[in-house]
């Protein structure tokens, strides 16, 4: 806004004169004509200057953020500029004093301009070739606040005209200076300067230098440190008290002694804070943020970061959601419970040691079921970036989550998919005492199911599946469960349709460590996805990648009773000023059944129990559910369980290039070839047993009566068909076939009975019997007994007498 005329023309000219003296253009030769200068010419000086635009805003200063745990323990700090805005009163009076006695002493007595500074300046520069400078802190805080908002707006060369000592731009700033010293008060200008300025060393502000170089808030400042930090402005690329400690005490003691000049300090504290070295007063801050490699858990930092480019509620796109992160001054509390993380990471570390020859690693995830809330993620590895090739001790990848976080594709899970082919069952009606007819199979000697087998677009080449053990027959879902058959669970998918498989991971949550639909076949000339084409393999046992939060998350929905929950790592979102940001929390939805989210849970109570896990019992008899994952060549194992609190996954494996784990040795126990059940399940003990120290003891609820016995369906009548026919019926009814021989005087291969007739639960065995054409055999006749011979007794020996029960 333009002022018609300026009241004090006198302070007009000894602003001008500021400005010229601050330059250096001012020589005596240059002076007298100004001196001399006719009223019209000041008169015109005086027009020119009320013709600047004065008109000045402040911006909101750019400042780091917090991320914290759900404790409100700080684990990292991002920023673009480390700076943390305080109030005034949250400076310590020594350090505005300091501040104040070496850049512009008699700030609270100018308005805006410091004449009597100014002219020791102009007579200085008279002397020498130094271009001394008068501006007062008003003036600097113009010129810092220009510049910092040129670099918000991305305007590089907009902040480097606001710092160039240009006539011009001095004129512009001195309007500005004496037009803000009318709308803000000395206080406020003097906040502003103390929270902008820079202190060297990615310091913005005086409370991020205390923080930074003495481990304290700036509250806290001694006279000592206070005249060390407020020494720094003057030059902070040259006086950093971290690289140049020397020449920043010498600076410092200059500081005190005009503090004792003016009277700011007693001769006692003076020579008392002059006797303390610069370099051992120093208390440098370690893991303050900036970008995740400083935090206290730079994995857990990535995701939370990554997941935070994703929230609208922060701004438009991604890079603007990063901008507010990294300059707005958000509070950011995460649901991550530090100690379980802790806790989990030790136990990763201490029993697959990053340092271990066999490069193998360890990870988990923690999850909260029914809501999604990521608890602890952790892994064995040390976090190290700018490595040309992860190995397994060093890596910036976190294997806990998927790549879009920051993790990796994952690892074939194993026979944790199983999971899904049992929940594809109970919902088709089976009832949980049902069983299959697995075809026999071990370690060596693979039954091959043919392409067929199958449904088209769930099955691909002919598939050979074997049994860590030599297995097969009519089996259980209890007992194939609990021993993890794998015959049984690809005669299972078969049974309730294999295409079903993919459509309840996906209701579940599961994907690959990529984001696509779990179990997708490649294509074989681009390396991409088909859409709606799965390998047999992957969705029944397990051969496609995911990760441990990913698989732990999806199993949470059966602990949840079938709600599913979106892994969610943030809790609160606050302003800088303290406002909470309204966020909308990941939307659950209800994918299954409760009936048989809980029938399932029935059966995966079993290999914990008595199957392939027992290894994973808990501690007080606390119940817990869960499933182990073994690949082809023992590359990879898993654990994934749950409590009715809280659902967990651990993967141990080889993170880089995969080999076989034979012959392990860890920590100087050797473990053989490694199963889900030999690494994995004991660390899932530990890791739940942990967390759940102190929560109530709580059961699973039971599956219903229907879900225990199933829906009863009739057989179909079967009797006189052949045996292919009779298979071919009975399968379209849903039921799982098996055959036996009898001898009857039917035709032979023709069906002569069923077991069991009439009526039986969906998807359960039924036996066809297939008459051999020939009539029973005659039972065989009973064999005669012969007496027995008794042998003549001697007659040198008397009979013994007779015993009789009393």
């Amino acid at each position: 806004m333009r002022r018609s005329a300026m009241p004090h023309l006198a302070s007009l000219l000894g602003a001008f004169l500021a400005v010229a003296v601050g330059m250096g253009l001012i020589s005596a030769g240059l002076l007298m004509p100004l001196a001399g200068a006719s009223g019209s010419v000041t008169k015109a000086t005086v027009q020119g200057f009320n013709d600047i635009d004065d008109e000045f805003t402040p911006s909101v200063l750019a400042e780091q953020s917090k991320i914290l745990s759900a404790d409100n323990k700080v684990l990292a700090t991002p920023y673009d500029a480390n700076r943390v805005v305080v109030p005034l009163n949250k400076v310590a009076p020594i350090m505005r004093k300091a501040q104040l006695a070496i850049e512009d002493s008699r700030f609270y007595e100018h308005g805006g301009m410091d004449i009597r500074g100014t002219m020791r300046a102009f007579v200085n520069n008279l002397g020498s070739d130094s271009t001394q400078g008068g501006s007062s802190i008003t003036q600097q805080y113009v010129k810092i606040m220009e510049q910092e908002k040129a670099l918000r707006n991305d305007d590089k060369e907009a902040a480097a005209a606001a710092i160039a000592p240009t006539y011009s731009r001095k004129v512009q700033q001195m309007k500005y200076a004496l037009s803000i010293e009318k709308t803000m008060t000395k206080d406020q200008i003097l906040s502003g300067y103390l929270n902008l300025v820079y202190y060297g060393d990615q310091a913005y502000g005086i409370e991020a230098a205390a923080q930074h170089y003495f481990s304290k808030p700036a509250a806290k400042l001694n006279l000592a440190e206070s005249a060390t930090l407020a020494g720094v402005v003057q030059s902070p690329g040259v006086l950093n008290p971290r690289t140049n400690p020397e020449g920043v005490q010498e600076r410092r003691d200059l500081v005190i002694d005009r503090m004792l000049q003016l009277g700011m300090v007693t001769e006692k504290s003076a020579k008392k804070a002059k006797s303390t070295s610069v370099k051992k007063s120093l208390k440098l801050k370690k893991n303050e943020g900036g970008t995740c490699t400083k935090s206290v858990d730079p994995y857990f930092c990535n995701y939370v970061m990554a997941y935070l480019r994703t929230m609208p509620e922060l701004g438009p796109d991604p890079d603007a959601r990063q901008l507010a992160v990294t300059t707005g001054g958000l509070r950011i509390k995460t649901t991550l419970r530090r100690d379980w993380q802790l806790k989990m990471e030790r136990d990763l570390r201490s029993t697959v040691p990053p340092t271990n020859s066999h490069n193998i690693g360890a990870a988990a995830a923690l999850v909260e079921p029914g809501t999604g809330k990521v608890r602890a993620i952790a892994q064995s590895s040390d976090y190290k970036i700018g490595l040309k090739r992860s190995t397994a001790r060093y890596t910036e990848q976190a294997w806990s989550v998927p790549s879009e976080y920051g993790g990796t594709r994952g690892f074939a899970i194993g026979s944790t998919a199983k999971m899904y082919n049992l929940v594809a069952a109970l919902e088709m009606g089976m009832p949980i005492t049902a069983s299959v007819n697995a075809d026999q199979a071990g370690p060596s000697s693979p039954h091959t199911y043919q392409y067929n087998y199958f449904q088209d677009h769930c099955s691909g080449a002919n598939w050979e599946v074997r049994n860590d053990f030599n297995d097969g027959g009519t089996i259980t879902l209890a007992e194939m469960t609990a021993q993890s058959i794998n015959t049984a669970f690809a005669e299972l998918a078969h049974v309730v349709g294999s295409c079903k498989l993919p459509k309840v991971m996906d209701r579940m949550g599961l994907q690959d460590g990529n984001g696509n639909q779990y179990g997708l076949v490649n294509d074989p000339n681009t390396g991409e996805k088909i859409k709606g084409e799965y390998a047999i393999s992957s969705i029944v046992l397990g051969a496609d990648a995911s990760t441990p939060l990913q698989l732990a998350n999806s199993y949470a929905t059966l602990a949840a009773d079938g709600k599913y929950c979106p892994p969610n790592p943030i809790e609160k979102i606050t302003t800088a000023r303290g406002k909470e940001i309204k966020i909308a929390q990941p939307e659950c939805k209800q994918v299954l059944k409760p009936g048989v989210a809980r029938g399932v849970t029935q059966l995966l109570e079993g290999p914990i129990k008595n199957g392939t896990a027992r290894g994973a019992q808990l501690n007080g008899g606390r119940v817990a559910a869960g499933k182990t994952g073994t690949t082809d060549g023992h590359r990879q194992s898993w654990f994934v369980g749950y409590t009715p609190q809280l659902a967990s996954a651990v993967w141990v494996g080889t993170p880089i290039t995969e080999k076989r784990m034979d012959g392990v040795v860890l920590n100087g126990r050797a473990y053989g070839s490694v199963f889900g059940g030999t690494i994995a399940a004991p660390l899932w003990k530990r890791i739940v047993d942990d967390a759940s120290s102190g929560m109530p003891m709580k059961q699973f609820t039971s599956p219903s009566q229907e879900i225990q016995s199933g829906e009863q369906v009739s057989i179909p009548s079967v009797i006189g068909m052949t045996q292919p026919q009779a298979e071919q019926a009975l399968q379209r009814a849903g039921f799982s076939v098996n055959a036996t021989l009898i001898n009857t005087t039917a035709a032979a291969g023709t069906v002569v009975g069923t077991s069991p007739s009439g009526s039986t639960g969906r998807g359960s065995v039924v036996t066809i019997q297939v008459s051999t054409g020939r009539a029973p055999l005659p039972p065989p006749a009973p064999k005669k007994e012969e007496p027995k011979k008794e042998k003549p007794k001697k007659d040198n020996k008397k009979p013994k007498p007779s015993k009789t029960n009393d």
